[in-house]
């Protein structure tokens, strides 16, 4: 079994933590086995690979997602990435024909998709595991796999079976037919479909590959990777549930009776901290139900609440009821905010400082944290001049094909369209200040990511 996990959105319920550069699925406020703080992607990876299926798994994913996958999951992750945005039918497309016409996977192999942010036990990996044998069974276009819900729930879509077909192996509950699929209900529809044995979609499903080629065939879609990428802004902006999985003649559902639950506003995310306190804060003794998460170096009290969060890093501050905390995606809908945080491959950095003149000219100031053994792309802009002073660490500096030593207290002065590239000898600070019309991060123009490829090709050696 092939799988194929889907890495998208940008995720505004959990603001100012989640951007459009960093998802909810990558805030590290889990606690890991090892004590360490991980993500919800970091603990799912960890959990594909406790089972033996990440070496056979690769993550669909949007190009504004790569830097911090890489640096959350390391360079073998595979990563099959759009050429933009739309919506899951086309990504999982796009993943199909890498494994079809790159990896020359078999068209009868099961491939089967999940979300890369459930937050689940290893149970849910084998029943995960189950799904290739029950499309055997069954003979089903289609697998899926539905949580037995434990309470009426108006959060979740249901499967809901057909009850005018016996279900093949329904005394070992291995697998229901399924008849329709519905939308988020209110509380008293949904307690009548659990009483109909309705399962919560929790977005897992199976196919064979062949079953999908086909049917890119049909849609006259092409099927070969490369055609597929240079095609990709004609396919349909639409979810592959109603545009595959509904529209299928035989589904059925695998009833996965365990631990699921979805982190995907804050009431939920904190119900699986094991700390109350992230980041340089304090919460009273007198305060009930409080959680803090601070991402940046001052400090935050609490005194006295209930059942309150506190958010804090460079985006916002969010002081929210637990059960309001979902209501911040309405606040948020029409911000179009640049992030003020991004993880990269190499590091991460921090916005200090944006202004703007009265001239049209701005001055944006970064920190800039580059792990040791990692570099930035030699790269140049189009707009922007640069000066970068170095406040930690060493670094060996590329500069229009010139190498040099930097350490604590350099200062560089980066003229726009002189070619650049720094790597960490040691864990490497930078203060970097930006000066110029339009300071974005489109104005980069990268030539060569690999330091080895850089030295070889572009150093000019006396």
């Amino acid at each position: 079994m092939r799988s194929i996990l889907l890495s998208g959105g940008s995720g505004k319920r959990l603001w100012p933590l989640s951007n459009d550069a960093r998802s909810k699925q990558f805030l590290k406020v889990l606690r890991s086995p090892s004590g360490d703080l991980e993500s919800m992607v970091q603990r799912v990876w960890r959990q594909m690979n406790e089972s033996g299926l990440a070496s056979q798994a690769l993550i669909a994913t949007s190009l504004s997602q790569v830097e911090i996958l890489t640096s959350q999951l390391g360079e073998e992750v595979q990563l099959v990435v759009e050429p933009e945005r739309r919506d899951t039918f086309p990504a999982i497309a796009l993943a199909a024909s890498y494994l079809y016409s790159v990896e020359s996977v078999s068209l009868s192999e099961t491939v089967a998709v999940l979300p890369v942010d459930p937050f689940v036990e290893k149970e849910f990996f084998e029943a995960l595991c189950t799904l290739p044998e029950m499309m055997e069974k069954s003979g089903a276009d289609m697998a899926l796999m539905g949580v037995v819900p434990n309470h009426p729930s108006e959060k979740y879509g249901y499967i809901i079976p057909d009850g005018d077909k016996e279900s093949s192996g329904m005394t070992a509950k291995e697998y229901i037919h399924v008849a329709k699929f519905q939308e988020k209900p209110c509380e008293s529809d949904a307690a009548l479909m659990m009483e109909q044995n309705a399962l919560w979609n929790c977005g897992v499903f199976a196919f064979k590959l062949g079953y999908l080629i086909n049917l890119l065939i049909e849609m006259e879609l092409p099927i070969q990777y490369d055609e597929m990428l240079k095609q990709y802004g004609r396919l349909q902006k639409i979810s592959f549930d109603y545009k595959v999985v509904e529209q299928a003649k035989q589904v059925i559902a695998v009833p996965y009776n365990g631990f699921w639950k979805d982190l995907g506003t804050w009431n939920t995310l904190t119900e699986e901290m094991d700390t109350t306190v992230v980041g340089k804060g304090w919460i009273t003794a007198d305060s009930q139900n409080i959680h803090l998460v601070n991402e940046l170096n001052i400090p935050v009290a609490i005194l006295g609440l209930s059942d309150v969060v506190v958010a804090v890093s460079p985006d916002g501050i969010l002081v929210s009821d637990k059960e309001s905390s979902p209501r911040i995606k309405e606040i948020l809908q029409n911000e179009d905010q640049r992030p003020m945080y991004e993880e990269r491959r190499w590091g991460c950095y921090r916005v200090l400082d944006h202004t703007r003149n009265e001239a049209g000219g701005e001055v944006l100031t970064k920190r800039i944290c580059i792990t040791a053994g990692r570099n930035l792309s030699y790269q140049y802009h189009l707009l922007r001049n640069e000066v970068w002073t170095v406040a930690s660490g060493e670094g060996e500096l590329i500069l229009n094909g010139l190498s040099r030593k930097i350490a604590v207290g350099d200062t560089v002065v980066i003229d726009k369209s002189m070619l650049h590239s720094v790597r960490a000898i040691t864990e490497l600070e930078i203060i970097e200040v930006q000066i110029g019309t339009q300071l974005i991060e489109e104005d980069i123009v990268r030539v060569c990511s690999e330091w080895k490829d850089i030295v070889q090709t572009y150093v000019r050696h006396a």
